[in-house]
């Protein structure tokens, strides 16, 4: 059987290794297909592209847009997407734009605290990736105003925090539309939202009917892997 994994990060959004070093673990670990699904960025899938021929790793071209359904996180693992689609493209770089706006009144907030964080070492720290908030965290790590990233985001950048602020994200159908005819995966971001409601966006309200622990299992097995064809007129149906 195939040894997969339909989600990675690399350096190039919120991850610590280059794509090309990610698709050499990849193959380190005896997988035979992974996904570079970086957020709002589709910039490291060249390098991991070539690096998968040459290693012996199927790698698939991907991206992870940020998206939100009745107030709740849902992102969007999309496959098979043309990188060089310049709707695609536009839209991307507005999320990574607003994501680098957001850095900054997070990071300003967290200065009217009185918290001596700096917004240029976040963007050291971050290089030429897409400012998210864990190169936060790790700012206010370094600056010895949380001994962890975890009490970061549970102190001051988390959903809720006293230093947080909302995130641009695109309605899961807009996101579906720009990978025109390719596959996505629903992946469910917040842990609060109600996973029948994943279920329902994902067009299997049958299962939502289901016991929640037999729900999740399901949605955690099948991973929810649907043609973004079939997800239209699902989430047509249901009035989205």
């Amino acid at each position: 059987m195939p040894r997969i994994d339909l989600h990675t990060h690399s350096n190039r959004s919120d991850g610590t290794f280059e794509p090309a070093e990610v698709v050499r673990l990849a193959a380190e670990r005896a997988l035979d297909v992974v996904a570079l699904t970086d957020h709002d960025t589709t910039d490291g899938l060249a390098e991991g592209l070539a690096t998968g021929s040459v290693v012996g790793v199927e790698v698939v071209p991907g991206v992870e847009f940020s998206a939100e359904f009745d107030g709740n996180s849902v992102h969007v693992l999309c496959y098979w997407m043309d990188p060089h689609d310049a709707a695609l493209q536009l839209e991307l770089r507005r999320l990574r734009e607003d994501r680098f706006r957001r850095g900054e009144l997070m990071v300003g907030k967290l200065q009217e605290l009185g918290l001596p964080v700096a917004f240029q070492r976040v963007r050291a720290i971050a290089g030429d990736a897409t400012i998210v908030r864990p190169h936060i965290a790790q700012a206010m790590v370094e600056a010895g105003v949380v001994a962890t990233e975890k009490e970061a985001f549970e102190r001051y950048i988390g959903d809720g925090g006293p230093a947080h602020v909302a995130k641009h994200a695109l309605d899961p159908l807009n996101a579906v539309a720009l990978i025109d005819g390719t596959d996505f995966l629903l992946d469910r971001a917040d842990a609060r939202m109600d996973l029948a409601e994943v279920l329902r966006l994902a067009g299997r309200s049958d299962e939502a009917a289901q016991p929640m622990e037999e729900a999740l299992r399901l949605y955690e097995e099948k991973g929810n892997l649907v043609s973004a064809e079939r997800a239209c007129a699902l989430l047509a149906e249901l009035g989205r």
